[in-house]
């Protein structure tokens, strides 16, 4: 993880907590103090909110092979970070 940028690591965590506690919401439980009309809301658009952010994730971070390589070719000519 040493190549990871803070930003990469910070996105990651709040979206592991995200899809725990969705997750958790939809067994029944509630890690977060959160009304029974918003827990019925919050299960309708579970699955939804899974894909979507780890497609979000994904495309937005440098994690596979190829992303470290473009995230390289980007930074020799001055385009990121």
């Amino acid at each position: 993880m040493k190549n990871l940028e803070k930003g990469t690591v910070v996105r990651t965590v709040l979206l592991f907590i995200s899809l725990v506690n969705q997750t958790l919401i939809m067994f029944g439980k509630s890690a977060l103090p959160i009304s029974e009309d918003q827990v019925n809301t919050l299960a309708d658009s579970t699955a939804f909110t899974i894909i979507t952010s780890v497609v979000a994730w994904f495309k937005n971070n440098y994690v596979t092979g190829k992303g470290k390589l473009q995230k390289e070719a980007l930074k020799q000519k001055g385009l990121t970070k």
